[in-house]
């Protein structure tokens, strides 16, 4: 889907025959599910680690969460549930975009993506490329910052 090395490896694999990423053995990095009732905010302060993190730090931590919370046991997204976490959790930058070429690329890609899940890096690129593209990110750039 992005062309990064992970994705473009797996797809090199499966043309050549090899085997398909779900055919190898559960990662031990695979993600564990989180209840849904716990909030992001609460999963956050319960690391450590992150207690005196910078924003920035955080800001990473939530991305992982909210993937880990909607992920499957094997650390995969599908592509419906990516859909929906667009709409719901990243609708401030994707709103508006629907006419972009650029944003139906982006869904296009998703739509093509041969193994109908995502995994972390995918997911994070995902939302990198529609925020680099959204009109929200054009007004965060316009804020004055008092000095």
């Amino acid at each position: 889907m992005c062309g990064c090395t992970h994705s473009t490896q797996d797809q090199a694999l499966r043309s050549e025959g090899g085997p398909s990423p779900s055919a190898a053995p559960r990662s031990t990095l695979a993600p564990k599910k989180m209840p849904k009732s716990i909030s992001i905010s609460k999963q956050l302060a319960s690391i450590k680690a992150l207690r005196k993190g910078s924003d920035l730090e955080k800001a990473m931590a939530t991305f992982a969460l909210t993937f880990r919370n909607s992920s499957d046991p094997d650390g995969k997204l599908g592509k419906a549930i990516a859909k929906n976490l667009l709409h719901t959790q990243f609708g401030n930058f994707t709103e508006g975009q629907k006419n972009k070429p650029k944003y139906r690329e982006i869904l296009s890609e998703l739509e093509e993506h041969t193994e109908n899940e995502l995994d972390f890096e995918d997911f994070v690129i995902l939302l990198l490329s529609i925020t680099v593209m959204s009109d929200l990110l054009q007004n965060i750039w316009m804020v004055k910052v008092p000095k």
